[in-house]
């Protein structure tokens, strides 16, 4: 039996690992090790673990990282806490492989935890680019300190490799997130109004905005200016929780006042849980703010996405992502034009360029996994030199 440790850290990302999760657990073969870390163990961020709870999978590890405060100075220090508590739980258990995704700076302190205990790392979505956040230089450090490269895209695949990895450990997949997207049961209004006192029926904006990690100190004036345009938008506002970066609790603060000063026109909701975000993403008028939701799972619905600010610059977008500074009349500007039924109407035949256009997500990523060569080989790893120009 092969096992594979699978890092999550997120709402985000056990979004993505959700059918590679259930297809490991289906797989007799297969042992998985899910290590739970993060803003999954965080109150302020909805204790997020619960979800995975409530999904039946099993937690092997759960490795508390995150201090109460955002600093730059807290970010760094929890970097290090990440770095201690997975070494801990590496020395515990070793697994076959392990799993990580994307760019968060706790997946960097899990990546280089298991560089000691030579632990083979498969990367999940490596090769993109978000030049407005750390994430940018953490995803490629990651990239760096893995075996095996599951990209989004071709294009991303041609940037791993650029970076000096060998062709042959690199693998276009698709977003795994979306696999099943489209298909998986969706809560009915009703529900959502239960669960969450979201009502999907009335028109309303999605707002997700994170801290722009590289312009940190023009946060509070950022969220200012997005706030100022959803005042005059004319729309319900829902609201999703901030990431743990830097000052992003100014962000969820702004957001709170602006809820509490107009009661019955906008809320905010901790956690959604995939099946209630995306139940919510199908019903909204149109995406705002700078989630990578609004490119990579937003084209599935053909969801208009009003994208603000530099934190998404350099990844590939689809038609319905509409770009712009973090002005409020510019922004308000393009939530008129994303609601606008000229817009939502070109969007009809809107295909996702982080779909798998092949086999699925799941089945790529599970095939190398499961069968890869479990050598020494595995974790030399060579520099790709790319012919000279």
């Amino acid at each position: 039996m092969r096992s594979i440790g699978v890092v999550t850290t997120s709402r985000a990302d056990y979004s993505a690992y959700r059918p590679l999760l259930k297809a490991f657990e289906a797989d007799a073969e297969i042992s998985t090790k899910l290590y739970v870390s993060g803003m999954h163990l965080s109150p302020e961020f909805g204790s997020t673990v619960r979800i995975i709870e409530e999904d039946g999978f099993e937690i092997a590890e759960r490795i508390e990282m995150l201090l109460s405060s955002d600093t730059a100075e807290a970010i760094a220090k929890s970097i290090g806490l990440g770095l201690i508590g997975f070494g801990q739980a590496f020395s515990r258990y070793r697994p076959d492989i392990l799993l990580v995704l994307g760019d968060r700076f706790e997946m960097l302190a899990a990546t280089l935890a298991a560089l000691p205990f030579t632990i083979p790392v498969a990367h999940l979505c490596g090769g993109e680019l978000t030049q407005g956040a750390i994430d940018d230089a953490i995803r490629h450090s990651i990239t760096k300190l893995s075996h095996l490269h599951f990209t989004s895209t071709e294009a991303y695949a041609r940037r791993v490799v650029q970076l000096g990895e060998s062709p042959d450990r690199v693998f276009v997949s698709g977003e795994p997130a979306l696999d099943h997207v489209l298909t998986a049961p969706q809560l009915a209004p009703q529900e959502l109004r239960q669960r969450f006192g979201v009502d999907v029926e009335r028109p309303f904006l999605l707002v997700t905005f994170h801290p722009v990690t590289l312009e940190y100190e023009q946060v509070e004036s950022q969220i200012d200016e997005l706030l100022a345009a959803l005042d005059q938008a004319g729309l319900s506002i829902v609201f999703t929780m901030p990431n743990a970066d830097t000052a992003g609790r100014i962000i969820a603060t702004k957001i709170r006042q602006w809820v509490e000063e107009q009661p019955g026109r906008g809320q905010m909701v901790d956690n959604f849980g995939p099946a209630g975000y995306h139940s919510v993403l199908h019903h909204a008028v149109a995406l705002v703010g700078n989630s990578s939701s609004g490119l990579i799972e937003a084209p599935s619905f053909k969801i208009p996405v009003v994208n603000v600010g530099i934190r998404q610059a350099g990844r590939i977008r689809a038609a319905n992502v509409i770009d712009v500074g973090c002005h409020r009349a510019d922004i308000l500007g393009a939530i008129r034009k994303a609601a606008s039924n000229e817009f939502r109407n070109s969007l009809r035949s809107l295909v996702n360029p982080y779909a798998s256009r092949t086999n699925s997500a799941v089945s790529t990523i599970m095939n190398v996994l499961k069968y890869v060569e479990l050598t020494h080989s595995l974790v030399q790893k060579s520099f790709w030199d790319l012919p000279p120009s």
